[in-house]
């Protein structure tokens, strides 16, 4: 809204009328450009009254005890299971995903960051002189 209004006023400015032609405004005259702002205030006044409701319903929900969001993909005892093949390096990433049908991103998502030890290359055979 706050686009339409500097809009009009730019074009105020050029001397250039604004003819909104399914609500009848014609910004060229003084009664058009005081509808054209009393829409304006309304329509602001609309939006922020969506917002609050949504973040009063959103706080209702919470208490609640519901949660937004999406579910995890994967349960708590699928996320342990994942984390111990992980440490123990029984698995790699993709062979962990392959499991419970899910990326590796998601893999990633549920392990540990704290207790996570990131896996280092693999060292080749070879020495070097």
């Amino acid at each position: 809204m706050l686009h339409l209004v500097t809009l009009g006023a730019e074009l105020c400015e050029r001397s250039i009328g604004l003819h909104v032609i399914e609500q009848g405004i014609d910004t060229a005259t003084m009664e058009g450009r005081a509808m054209f702002g009393m829409l304006s205030v309304l329509a602001e006044l609309q939006r922020e009254l969506i917002v609050a409701n949504t973040n009063d319903g959103l706080a209702s929900a919470r208490a609640r005890g519901r949660a937004g969001g999406r579910r995890p993909k994967l349960t708590a005892d699928q996320a342990a299971l994942a984390q111990r093949l992980y440490d123990e390096r029984e698995k790699t990433v993709q062979q962990i995903a392959d499991m419970f049908s899910v990326p590796r991103s998601t893999v990633y998502g549920h392990l540990d960051k704290t207790r996570t030890v990131p896996r280092q290359p693999k060292k080749t055979g070879g020495t070097k002189p």
